[in-house]
């Protein structure tokens, strides 16, 4: 699948996914559209790209007055960018997203001035969010429903990559929206990747996310980043052994350098062998997760 395009979830009724070429990395972001009774979007990507995922709209049947739900997984930008935009054109939807997510998506200033010193250079791939009225909003606790007329999304708690996140479990097709809580599935090589951002990275948290989904045995697992996935639960053993690996790999390193500088610029280029996006993501994605293990170390009190 190429940038703007969409196509069915297979083995999920009435489920697409869109690409929208976040990065100008083919299938790099994930959104989710269900054409149920009471028809969902499941995160919204950047905004930058929004147009394309406009069409995917048209061209599945669901027009502008037929929205209903408007559903970020999180408040980070990249999945959670494009909700105003989102918002405005489609004016019955509602805009619901985890609870300590709510005050980003409403004033998204903080996140943007947080986003732009994490991603820096990067931000060129980002729109600047469009905040959403409050009163289109509705903040979202651990065991509530979302309901999609025909089937609901239970939201789980998963506060391990930050603390406003979510996973999203259909029942019916028993599919899970995992948005980052396990890592990132990579299909060109058939393994996870994690994704530790800062400022709120938890190792520990995560663990639990993963064991959370493991309790779940979902039959689709359906990633904020290069798309869904039949479940297995070798996938979760891999996602738990490459975040313990990588906390240790930084911690290590930080232990050889004694310099936190040197730490990220090691494993930037050290990045450079990697083939699962291009060299400029990879570089970015290196850095970003360095960090946030250096401050999640930091906060632990590691070395």
């Amino acid at each position: 699948m190429k940038a703007g395009e969409f196509e069915p979830v297979r083995g999920v009724d009435d489920l697409y996914v869109h690409d929208t070429g976040m990065f100008e990395t083919d299938e790099y972001g994930s959104v989710y559209v269900f054409d149920a009774e009471r028809p969902a979007v499941i995160d919204t990507g950047t905004g930058q790209n929004r147009d394309a995922l406009f069409e995917t709209l048209d061209e599945i049947g669901i027009g502008r007055e037929e929205l209903a739900w408007i559903v970020p997984t999180h408040a980070h930008l990249d999945h959670a960018g494009g909700a105003g935009y989102l918002a405005d054109r489609y004016p019955n939807a509602e805009v619901a997203v985890p609870e300590k997510g709510v005050r980003h998506i409403v004033d998204p200033e903080a996140l943007i001035a947080g986003t732009k010193s994490a991603v820096e250079d990067q931000w060129q791939y980002y729109a600047d969010p469009k905040p959403v009225p409050e009163a289109r909003l509705t903040g979202l606790s651990d065991g509530d429903r979302i309901d999609l007329g025909d089937r609901e999304l239970v939201v789980h708690d998963a506060p391990g990559h930050a603390p406003h996140h979510a996973v999203y479990h259909e029942q019916r097709s028993d599919v899970v929206f995992t948005a980052d809580a396990t890592g990132l599935y990579v299909p060109s090589i058939d393994t996870v990747r994690e994704t530790t951002p800062p400022p709120q990275f938890d190792l520990d948290r995560c663990l639990e996310d993963m064991r959370l989904i493991e309790e779940l045995d979902p039959e689709y697992l359906c990633f904020g980043h290069f798309g869904p996935r039949a479940y297995e639960p070798k996938l979760i053993g891999e996602a738990k052994r490459a975040y313990v690996e990588w906390v240790e790999a930084v911690r290590s390193k930080r232990a050889e350098l004694g310099d936190d500088d040197a730490v990220v610029d090691h494993f930037e280029a050290a990045s450079s062998a990697l083939e699962m996006w291009n060299p400029e993501r990879a570089r970015a994605n290196a850095s970003l997760n360095a960090r946030g293990v250096l401050r999640y170390l930091d906060r632990i009190g590691g070395e």
